[in-house]
């Protein structure tokens, strides 16, 4: 916890850059019938049946500090999906950072075997060369500020019927250019003497 709380302290720097990663599972859902539009004072009608269109992921990248985040929509979470994320932030979002020191939690497919799996060995060893890990502790996702970050799209975005993938990559496309045009950013507060303070408990007892 205190590692990932000094990561989020830390002052920008783009040599070094802040980046968080997090993901999230959406359940496409299609109208039975077609939606009345609204009328003058009155709201449109959507029916209460749907057919389940099946599920898309969202694998969010986000440096907080700058005010940038990236949403890749994929049809599944798997080891080559995670590695296409660590090349393109290493590639294409940080080609100049000397080292990406990337905040994510400990899912089975969050590490350093994941782009060995996708690329050459030569390929996988240039990124991880350029990722500094650090993971979340269990039960302390709220730590990883990509987790905040995917709340709000849920909020702002994707809080309502959408039948497809292609429909959800539009609509999370659109979210992201007007965030990242906005440079919104998330202000970090907890330092480590409000978590010992607060989370006390979870400290051994030490007597002098």
């Amino acid at each position: 916890m205190e590692d990932v709380i000094q990561v989020h302290l830390r002052p920008y720097d783009p040599r070094f850059p802040v980046a968080c990663f997090d993901e999230a599972c959406k359940q496409l859902f299609g109208e039975v019938r077609p939606p009345r539009r609204c009328r003058s004072g009155r709201p449109a009608q959507v029916d209460y049946e749907y057919e389940r269109e099946g599920v898309c992921h969202q694998l969010m990248m986000c440096e907080p500090l700058r005010g940038w985040r990236h949403v890749k929509v994929t049809g599944r979470r798997t080891r080559r999906d995670y590695a296409g994320c660590i090349r393109d932030l290493v590639e294409v979002h940080y080609p100049r950072a000397e080292k990406v020191l990337l905040v994510q939690d400990n899912l089975n497919t969050h590490d350093g075997a994941s782009p060995y799996e996708a690329f050459s060995p030569e390929v996988a060893r240039r990124l991880l060369d350029r990722i500094e890990f650090h993971y979340t502790p269990k039960h302390g996702s709220w730590l990883n500020m990509a987790e905040t970050e995917i709340s709000v799209m849920n909020q702002q975005c994707l809080d309502r019927r959408l039948e497809s993938p292609a429909k959800l990559a539009a609509e999370v496309a659109a979210w992201e250019h007007r965030r990242n045009v906005r440079r919104a950013r998330i202000h970090w507060t907890f330092t480590l003497a409000a978590a010992r303070r607060k989370l006390r408990k979870l400290y051994p007892s030490i007597e002098d």
